[in-house]
């Protein structure tokens, strides 16, 4: 038997300084691994055993990271352990094969974005148009496949979250809101597809899978077993699912607590650890 072990990233295996959720004594606190750095500044860390139990995981099950990050982005990342054979960019855009992007892949995403979904300047303009300057950061899009807003959060008013996600998924598009970010992203366009081919390649027999947002949802739902820290898009909306555990655990014990789980489901019953 073979496992897919796939993961969201950014507040689920890594967390930026202000997500960490360390409330705790400065004594107590765990030893942290810088894995990004962006412009000379370290930007995203896990503890170090996160990153001890990520390497034990390498060598149970095909680690798959799998991020709504560009490749750019997710080229910062390092993590520890050997190189994964496969990752998962741009939300499924992407299928990553030792660092490069498979051709064929791309020409399927294509196909489906063509075939299922409004175009993405169509979702674009009406995000520049509606979008107030006085809490509007940045407008950027992503590989030419989706598109984000940077914003100011307190100042972000909630209904206009939720008309936009009504307007958007009558044109076949999903929004996601996380942290100082509200992602606009094809309903085609998916972890779980992205996964499942990953799975065809390799034989796998079982996905495993965890993540925090509103996008990592199809994956959790595609998986047989799941988790969800205890913060996070999920975690806020009370989402759940029979075979998808909600953790407790919020920030960097989160991180640890669905490594340890990967690493117990990565080993069959009866098999030695």
């Amino acid at each position: 038997m073979s496992a897919i072990v796939a993961s969201d990233l950014d507040r689920t295996l890594i967390y930026s300084a202000p997500a960490l959720g360390l409330a705790m004594p400065d004594a107590e606190a765990p030893r942290l691994l810088c894995v990004e750095v962006y412009e000379r500044k370290p930007l995203s860390y896990m503890t170090e055993t996160a990153a001890g139990l990520l390497a034990e995981l390498a060598g149970k099950a095909t680690f798959v990271p799998t991020t709504t990050r560009t490749r750019e982005q997710y080229g910062r990342i390092h993590l520890p352990g050997p190189e994964p054979e496969f990752a998962i960019c741009a939300n499924g855009g992407h299928l990553l094969v030792w660092g490069e992007s498979d051709p064929d892949w791309q020409r399927t995403v294509a196909e489906r974005l063509a075939a299922q979904c409004a175009p993405l300047d169509e979702i674009r303009a009406h995000l520049v148009r509606t979008a107030d300057p006085a809490w509007l950061l940045k407008e950027r899009v992503a590989e030419d496949l989706f598109a984000y807003l940077v914003v100011e959060r307190p100042l972000l008013p909630n209904a206009w979250v939720k008309d936009l996600a009504g307007w958007a998924d009558e044109r076949g598009w999903t929004v996601s809101l996380q942290g100082r970010k509200i992602y606009a992203v094809p309903q085609p366009l998916t972890k779980s597809a992205a996964v499942a081919e990953v799975a065809r390649r390799t034989g796998a027999s079982e996905i495993l899978a965890a993540g925090d947002s509103l996008l990592d949802a199809d994956l959790l739902l595609a998986a047989d077993r799941g988790w969800r820290p205890g913060h996070g898009e999920l975690a806020d909306a009370g989402w759940h699912a029979p075979h998808v555990t909600a953790l407790e655990e919020r920030g960097v014990a989160a991180g640890e607590e669905i490594l340890r789980a990967f690493i117990r489901g990565a080993v069959p019953p009866g098999h030695a650890s």
